[in-house]
């Protein structure tokens, strides 16, 4: 009898059950942003509406709610922010909100080990609390969405849908210190490509343009690339060295040719017209 059962449980161990897969009500959603240099990351469940009233009635004003379903909503920062004049630490937050009509309040919350609301809420784990702006859309939005837009070098804006409400709050991120410490670091020994990059830099934020012009110029030395060139051109016509700046033009647009770079071919040409007039 024992070897019986023995040879059953053998046999029953190899055997695998599948496991019934179907779709789930409020589907896992990621979004991964670059943010100046800042990572930011958002990790949520999305609700849909199906038919039913959203704010005010499933999600009630002045109600402390989950933002999204299931485990918390998680927002994270690989470094500080600043939110409506406030500093938030870098790191990983749950991200509760207190809906009303006119703005959302915004809880950034240090414990993110939750299924929905925390059971006891901890003011000592509030890492920030700020408003966010609310506008009305003219269509609805199906499914709960949070998007990370309106990027910027130095800032972005944190935008809630759902049903026909937006929320937007407004983040700053460390671009210009972190940009300029690596700058300063860099130059100690930099290469060609720092000089570019450092060039670019100071050209794109409107910074000392004879700097820039000092650092293309190292960057050249090292690589005349058609795509260099044309950022020294561009530099020297900011400068008002047009006629200088054409000839660098030039230059770039003959290695674009070769290239077979059609953009910057139309962007040179474009700009040896403008410059010449």
């Amino acid at each position: 009898m024992k070897k019986i059962l023995l040879i059953f449980a053998l046999l029953f161990s190899g055997i695998s059950f599948a496991q019934i897969q179907t779709p789930q009500p409020s589907p896992y959603g990621k979004i991964e942003q670059v943010v100046g240099l800042t990572d930011v990351t958002v990790e949520y469940s999305r609700p849909g509406m199906r038919d039913r009233e959203i704010f005010g009635g499933l999600v009630p004003f002045g109600e402390m709610w989950r933002t999204g379903a299931n485990e918390n909503t998680k927002i994270t920062f690989s470094d500080p922010v600043e939110i409506n004049g406030k500093k938030l630490d870098a790191g990983t937050y749950a991200i509760f909100t207190v809906p009303s009509k006119n703005q959302w309040d915004v809880i950034f919350y240090s414990d993110v080990q939750n299924w929905g609301l925390p059971q006891k809420w901890d003011d000592s784990k509030v890492a920030l609390k700020t408003t966010a702006k609310v506008i009305n859309m003219p269509l609805n939005m199906e499914t709960f969405t949070i998007l990370i837009d309106e990027l910027k070098n130095d800032s972005a804006v944190l935008n809630f849908l759902w049903e026909n409400t937006i929320a937007s709050l407004e983040f700053k991120v460390p671009t210009e210190e972190k940009a300029m410490t690596s700058i300063k670091q860099i130059m100690n020994g930099p290469t060609g490509s720092d000089y570019y990059a450092a060039a670019n830099y100071y050209y794109e934020t409107g910074k000392d343009l004879k700097q820039a012009l000092n650092w293309i110029n190292k960057a050249v030395k090292e690589n005349d690339a058609f795509y260099i060139l044309r950022k020294k051109a561009l530099i020297q016509a900011e400068l008002g060295m047009k006629k200088k700046a054409i000839e660098t033009a030039r230059l770039s647009l003959e290695g674009a040719k070769k290239a077979n770079n059609k953009d910057y071919v139309k962007m040179n040409e474009a700009s040896i017209k403008e410059w010449g007039s």
